[in-house]
């Protein structure tokens, strides 16, 4: 079937690949309606002409589970082939990869077999024992979803397994159309939709892209499925040209065009109204401010911005001697701005930020982590947060009676978190944005309490991928808290605090493992084998013996452990010397010292 699919497709062709030096490959587009396959063709009255018909025979209740007819499209191509099937949700991927398992037949168990059940054992390993239970059942047949759902050690796997090709079908949300390379020979799109958004013409044209694989194939295919209802839409979308591109500087204010004024006076790269001023003339924006700019000038808005930030105290203005004129106003960043800047903290949440650490100051709770994480949950997380209320309360009595005080402290008390999970009405407002931060900083404390994403993820019902990237936000926000404190005397109590706190996010593994994550290439799993085979600090990694290393640890390459070894050594003396050079700064006599200031000035 698939040489006599092949050899019909000819016409239509368009090159992939921009690099001279690597072969084009054909590239075709295909519409799929009902059991009929169209090709795209630009010379075509409506854009398209018949190709074929789909034939392969489908049982009544294969009928029933796959409408559109995946499972003939995806077995045209795998195993021999890859395939990726973009889903509009991420619990759509899930069931159309299990959906699809359900219909292949036992023949694809047995292709690579040895190396799937490496695949699954690799993912029990980076997971704590733990697997998922979609992916348990597809990937021995060579199948497995892709979405932000999945936490990063995850991804890395099944990405390193479908390049081999031990994986040949990925179903998959459309951020992995965009960076990640992972080209196919055949790309589906089970929906012109993206969540309930219809497709974008370069949305459309970036999951096409990853069909053909240059120097490897020599034809990718894309088959886009459609309803009739969705027909019209969908000739428009791939004759119309690209969406053009347009500069975002000043609709993302905050992050865009007054985090760059910030760092050009911070940076002392323009300090006064007109060389920020013309160095706005030639930004991206500028080339497109007679587009984008209807109601305000250049000039006008570049004004606003910098009164914006001298406004909230981020900025001073100096006024020159003798200048009347306001374009020769020179600017200069306040120990506020100067703190935002080095922490490189939204401009947004700069002045919340600081009137959270000084309230802090007030009350201080150090009896656990909960306040100081709570201090360092990103505000950003906390718009995106959705509580589950039944969650929230069981969670909040799970709390002592000083971390209870923490919640109260921030404004969240016990009978609202009550009667929010009894579904009563709530006549006090309560801002809604430290409850979420408040329900995300619960996450947080628990993760640091079990450093099991698993678990935490099945405790408070969240996907496990948007548990390790609520951490990795965490652990970044802190950093940067640390060093907007390290700009601002009032705050050095928050200093020492802080950094431990940090490193806790950063690693989020039981505290006697963090010496050996510190090594290149060892992950939560990877520590933990070594650590119960007794290698327990970085001295005895920098002492091993690459050979022993191997045959005591499982799934350890000759390279990954000479690699180990050789980072370990490295690391041990790079510690070595840093602690060399305190010894002898303790050791050095001051030049202040009384007796040496004597003998010097005896001898002038």
């Amino acid at each position: 079937m698939l040489k006599t699919y092949k050899s019909s497709c000819k016409q239509n062709i368009t090159p992939v690949s921009l690099d001279p030096y690597v072969p084009k490959v054909e590239l075709k587009e295909y519409l799929k309606i009902n059991d009929t396959i169209y090709e795209v063709d630009s010379r075509a009255e409506n854009g398209m002409t018949f190709s074929r018909l789909l034939n392969y025979k489908y049982s009544d209740t294969l009928k029933k589970m796959d409408p559109d007819h995946l499972v003939a499209l995806v077995t045209e191509v795998i195993p021999s082939y890859s395939c990726l099937v973009f889903c509009p949700t991420k619990k759509n991927c899930e069931n159309v990869a299990e959906m699809i398992c359900k219909s292949l037949s036992k023949e694809y168990l047995k292709h690579k077999e040895k190396e799937k059940q490496e695949v699954i054992q690799n993912l029990k390993n980076v997971s704590g024992g733990n697997l998922c239970r979609v992916l348990r059942h597809t990937i021995p047949f060579g199948v497995a979803y892709h979405h932000s759902g999945l936490t990063s050690d995850e991804r890395k796997l099944l990405e390193e397994a479908y390049s081999t090709g031990v994986l040949c079908l990925f179903t998959c949300t459309c951020t992995l159309a965009a960076g990640v390379n992972l080209p196919a020979r055949r790309v589906i799109l089970r929906a012109p939709y993206v969540a309930k958004e219809f497709l974008k013409r370069n949305q459309y044209k970036q999951m096409i892209g990853r069909a053909g694989r240059a120097g490897i194939d020599s034809v990718g295919e894309s088959i886009l499925i459609l309803q009739e209802k969705d027909k019209q839409q969908v000739l428009q979308l791939i004759s119309k040209p690209l969406e053009n591109c347009y500069s975002h500087l000043v609709q993302e204010f905050t992050k865009g065009i007054q985090t760059l004024f910030l760092s050009l006076i911070g940076l002392k790269i323009a300090t006064n109204l007109d060389d920020i001023y013309r160095f706005m003339s030639g930004t991206f924006f500028g080339v497109q401010q007679k587009v984008l700019l209807k109601e305000k000038s250049l000039w006008e808005i570049t004004m606003e911005s910098l009164r914006y930030l001298t406004e909230k105290g981020l900025l001073q203005k100096d006024t020159m001697c003798g200048s009347k004129e306001e374009f020769q106003n020179n600017f200069h960043i306040t120990k506020l701005g100067r703190a935002s800047f080095k922490g490189t903290i939204d401009l947004a949440y700069c002045d919340i930020l600081y009137r959270d650490l000084k309230k802090g100051l007030e009350g201080l709770m150090l009896e656990s982590l909960l306040h100081l994480i709570y201090l360092t949950t990103p505000y950003d997380m906390a718009s995106q947060c959705d509580p589950d209320w039944m969650i929230y309360f069981r969670q909040f009595n799970q709390l002592s009676p000083a971390e209870q005080n923490v919640a109260a402290l921030v404004g969240v008390s016990e009978n609202f978190i009550g009667k929010k999970a009894s579904g009563q009405a709530i006549r006090k407002k309560v801002d809604k944005n430290i409850v979420n931060r408040l329900y995300l900083s619960f996450i947080l404390y628990t993760l640091l309490k079990e450093t099991n994403i698993w678990s935490v993820s099945e405790k408070f019902n969240m996907p496990r991928g948007y548990i390790q990237s609520l951490l990795s936000a965490a652990a970044a926000f802190s950093s940067c808290v640390l060093h907007f404190c390290e700009e601002l005397e009032e705050f050095w109590v928050y200093r020492a605090l802080l950094g431990e706190l940090t490193k806790k996010l950063t690693y989020c593994v039981k505290a006697e493992l963090i010496p050996l994550m510190e090594v290149t290439g060892v992950l939560e799993g990877r520590a933990r084998q070594l650590y119960n085979a007794g290698y327990k600090s970085l001295t005895h990694l920098a002492n091993a013996n690459p050979e022993v290393l191997i045959r005591t640890i499982d799934h350890l390459s000759r390279r990954q452990a000479k690699q180990i070894v050789s980072s370990a050594k490295m690391l041990l003396h790079e510690k070595a010397e840093a602690l060399q050079e305190e010894v002898e700064e303790l050791l050095r006599l001051p030049s202040d010292f009384p007796g040496l200031v004597a003998s010097s000035t005896e001898k002038a």
